[in-house]
C-alpha cells in the first residue's frame, strides 16, 4: 500500500499530516512507530489523520504518538491540520470545526497565515485529567524517587503537569520527565512541563511529551503552563510562551473561559511512502 503524507511542523513540533478521505489508511502501531522512526522511516512527534466528520464538524481529527498511541489533543497539530485542509483544498474556510477525542476546537487561519485555535476551557478537576487526589488543589506534592517537587494539573483535552523551575536549562527534562511522565498518580500518563517565568507577560517553557519524548515545542503544553501561572496568579490574562522551537501566544481570561492559543504552521514537503 502506498501512502501519501505532508511533513509539517509546528516550532519544531513535527507532524506527517495524512488525508484519509481521499485515500484508504489503515495504520497498526507497529506501523506507526517504524514510520515514527528518524533513521529507517519518515520521522515525527506525531502522526495526525484527517477523516470526515461525525455529527458537528467540518472534519474529523486523529493524533498518534510515534509510539503507536493514540492521543486526545495536540495544539501544535491542529495548527497545521487547519493549514493541511486548507492548502490541499479540502475546505475553503478560514474558521473550520474540527472533531477531535476531547471535542470540538476552531482553528482560525489569520490574514499573515498565523493560526489561532480555541483550544476549549481548561479543566482542573482532578477526575476529569485524571489525576489521582482527594480534592482539587492549586498545586500538588508529587514524589519522584528521592525528591518531592510541586505541580500544577490540568487538561487542555489531555493531561498536563507544571512545575516551576529557576533556569529550563539546567531542568532535569530528560531525566525526570519519564518518571513524571509514567507516575502512577496519572493513570493515563501525563506531560511533564517545565516553566520558567520571566515576567508576568513572558515565560520559557520544556515539555517531555508522553509517548514522543521532550520536544522542540507543545501547543498544549504552551496552553497548561500560561493557564497555570495565570490561575495562580503569577501570570497576566495574555502570555508568550518562548520554547525551543519558538514562540507561542496563549491568552486566557479566566474561569469558565476559553484558552486562545496563536502561531505559525510550516509544511516542509511533500512524500509518498510504500508500507
Amino acid at each position: 500500500m502506498k501512502l501519501k503524507f505532508t511533513k509539517m511542523h509546528g516550532l519544531g513540533n513535527d507532524f506527517i499530516v495524512i488525508d484519509a478521505i481521499n485515500q484508504a489508511v489503515s495504520l497498526d502501531p507497529a506501523t506507526i512507530r517504524r514510520l515514527a522512526d528518524r533513521h529507517f522511516g519518515i520521522g515525527f512527534d506525531q502522526l495526525l489523520v484527517v477523516e470526515q466528520p461525525g455529527k458537528g464538524g467540518d472534519f474529523r481529527y486523529r493524533i498518534f504518538n510515534a509510539d503507536g498511541g493514540e492521543v486526545e489533543q495536540c495544539g501544535n497539530g491542529a495548527r497545521c491540520f487547519a493549514r493541511f485542509v486548507r492548502d490541499h483544498a479540502l475546505t475553503r474556510k478560514n474558521t473550520i470545526r474540527v472533531e477531535t477525542a476531547c471535542g470540538i476546537i476552531t482553528p482560525t487561519i489569520e490574514d499573515n497565515s498565523e493560526v489561532t485555535v480555541n483550544m476549549g476551557v481548561p479543566r482542573f478537576e482532578p477526575a476529569e485529567i485524571p489525576f489521582k487526589a482527594v480534592q482539587r488543589a492549586p498545586v500538588y506534592p508529587l514524589r519522584i524517587g528521592d525528591k518531592t517537587i510541586e505541580i500544577s494539573v490540568v487538561s487542555l483535552g489531555n493531561p498536563h503537569a507544571v512545575q516551576i523551575v529557576p533556569d529550563i536549562d539546567q531542568a532535569p527534562v530528560t531525566t525526570e520527565g519519564p518518571a513524571i511522565e509514567s507516575h502512577p498518580l496519572f493513570p493515563d500518563r501525563v506531560n511533564a512541563g517545565y516553566m520558567q517565568i520571566i515576567d508576568r507577560t513572558h515565560i520559557r517553557l520544556r515539555v517531555f511529551e508522553r509517548g514522543a519524548g521532550e520536544t522542540l515545542a507543545c501547543g498544549t503544553g504552551a496552553c497548561a503552563a500560561a493557564v497555570s501561572g495565570i490561575a495562580r496568579g503569577l501570570l497576566d490574562s495574555e502570555v508568550q510562551v518562548t520554547m525551543r522551537g519558538g514562540n507561542l501566544q496563549i491568552r486566557w481570561e479566566g474561569k469558565d473561559q476559553p484558552v486562545w492559543m496563536t502561531g505559525p504552521a510550516i509544511a516542509v514537503f511533500e512524500g509518498t511512502i510504500d508500507l
